[in-house]
């Protein structure tokens, strides 16, 4: 079973996602008890707190989708999300998502202040690292920038850490693949969820890209 949750900013823009995923070859469901063995999507309108809340205690397998802006409701699909899309990317991403053959490893930067995700198969805090965001030159920088990746690697616990991080991962993927789970979220927290912790997921996601049989996303949950 592959189950794909969708929210969005309102329900006019879900149903719009869900068409593109039942093009897609998703069979839609409308509720958590119409799971079977295939692709899966199901919508949810007015953030879907309370049914994720459900999936999580019911320990099902799912990826979480936001389409749009935010939905204003804590605890929801926005916040939430392993992806925040665009109408653009729609098909895309649902082409992405199908059935897998192959584990897909993300590696999911995220902020403390919104929450942290609550299927990370593995979550770092990356609050032990000195903090770009005191840095005045680097403050309105990004982990995407070189500048604040230098910072952070020149602190030789982040690399240590990201060596362990990525032999954990290369050890348990093979176990999860025999419980059929072919989605492993990684996720790396800091404050803000726009320096430390992008640095750390973007570089896992590049080292996890030069493996064979892998396929890598890397996601920023709060920093577009």
């Amino acid at each position: 079973m592959n189950l794909v949750i969708v929210g969005a900013s309102n329900r006019e823009r879900m149903e719009s996602a869900i068409a593109e995923f039942e093009a897609a070859g998703y069979a839609r469901i409308e509720e958590l008890e119409g799971l079977r063995d295939a692709d899966l999507v199901l919508g949810v309108s007015d953030g879907g707190a309370e049914l994720l809340r459900e999936a999580d205690r019911r320990a099902i397998k799912y990826v979480l989708v936001h389409d749009g802006g935010s939905d204003g409701h804590p605890g929801g699909t926005y916040e939430r999300a392993h992806h925040r899309i665009e109408a653009g990317q729609r098909r895309e991403l649902a082409e992405h998502l199908h059935g897998r053959s192959r584990p897909l490893v993300t590696c999911l930067a995220f902020a403390y202040k919104n929450g942290a995700p609550s299927d990370a198969a593995l979550m770092i805090d990356a609050r032990f690292l000195d903090n770009p965001y005191w840095v005045p030159e680097l403050r309105d920088l990004s982990g995407r920038d070189p500048e604040v990746a230098d910072f952070v690697f020149q602190q030789p616990a982040a690399r240590r850490l990201l060596d362990d991080i990525e032999r954990i991962v290369g050890e348990l993927l093979p176990l999860y693949q025999e419980k059929g789970r072919m989605h492993v979220v990684v996720a790396f927290g800091c404050t803000g969820g726009r320096h430390r912790s992008v640095v750390l997921a973007s570089e896992l996601a590049r080292r996890l890209e030069e493996r064979d049989g892998v396929d890598v996303d890397f996601v920023t949950r709060d920093f577009d």
